[in-house]
């Protein structure tokens, strides 16, 4: 039992790793095409590199009654919608200028709001929560402003990143609700399809797109859409059967320290002191917002972000 748990979290070491890495592809994506345009193409790429996993598992199992069906596609386009709407703000924060390793640390801060979202449905945050939100509105101001010549300004990429993380953690609330009684790999499968057609709905209202543009950008869409959504969220799914949720959740909030070091190392980004310090905040407010999960016994909302 020890060595499965070794092996699974040593895979979701390499998830927050492969979804780190996807804030660069998605920076540098945004040399050569637009928003709607990339999330598209990830998107519909994902679905297609999932769909024959989906249909062999699904040949060698049983057909879902009616109403398992029924959740399933109710569930796989909620969460497609709340992905679409998600990645749109993240992407756009991105394409506006925030750094890969900033928005990895902001788009983090899903792990806060996913508590916080409780007090719609009457469960009440445990005080590590409170304590979380406090050490994350220190850290997002010091990540997020910054000195003009007419005062302190919040960017507009921060303020954009920011939904986008408030948008990723109603996407987990959706699917704690859906997930334990549908197949998790089908409804995977469709929300990639719906995110992808709506990305592609909105793409001529707003956006041009060549194929020359499209050639440029292949390798970052090809990660995004294979490594970072496909094969992410697969080996996700793999390792928690053999960890606790609570060791998931911490190990996926890598992701952001990941994020960090790979727009250091590969597009030579740099923080400042006070942004580095923002960034422990922040970090250190998604370890209290999971810290409740320790100490009630692994019963928290599972860990689960895309990219």
């Amino acid at each position: 039992m020890l060595k499965k748990r070794l092996i699974a979290n040593s895979l979701l070491v390499l998830t927050a790793l492969i979804w780190g890495v996807a804030f660069v592809a998605q920076n540098v994506a945004m040399d050569s095409i637009g928003t709607f345009s990339f999330n598209a193409l990830r998107s519909l790429i994902a679905g297609a590199a999932l769909l024959p996993v989906v249909l062999i598992r699904k040949s060698r199992t049983e057909a879902a009654p009616p109403e398992i069906r029924k959740k399933l596609f109710v569930g796989g386009i909620l969460c497609g919608v709340i992905m679409f709407i998600a990645s749109f703000f993240q992407q756009k924060g991105i394409e506006l200028g925030a750094s890969s390793g900033k928005a990895g640390f902001i788009t983090a801060l899903y792990i806060v709001f996913v508590p916080l979202m409780g007090l719609f449905t009457k469960k009440r945050p445990p005080a590590a929560v409170w304590l979380g939100v406090a050490f994350a509105v220190m850290g997002m101001y010091l990540l997020c402003l910054h000195e003009k010549t007419n005062g302190a300004i919040i960017e507009k990429g921060d303020i954009f990143l920011l939904v986008c993380a408030v948008g990723f953690a109603a996407h987990i609330v959706v699917i704690d609700r859906f997930a334990p009684h549908v197949d998790g790999l089908q409804l995977s499968c469709i929300q990639f399809f719906v995110s992808g057609l709506l990305n592609l709905i909105m793409l001529p209202i707003s956006e041009s797109i060549s194929l020359g543009a499209v050639m440029s950008a292949w390798l970052p869409i090809l990660y995004a859409g294979v490594l970072s959504s496909c094969v992410g969220y697969t080996l996700q799914i793999v390792a928690q059967k053999n960890t606790r949720p609570a060791v998931a959740s911490l190990i996926m909030s890598l992701e952001s320290v990941f994020a960090a070091l790979a727009g250091w190392l590969i597009l030579k980004e740099s923080m400042s002191t006070t942004e580095l310090i923002g960034c422990g905040l922040v970090f250190l407010a998604v370890m209290l917002a999971q810290s409740d999960v320790f100490f009630a016994k692994d019963k928290g909302l599972p860990a689960d972000k895309q990219g």
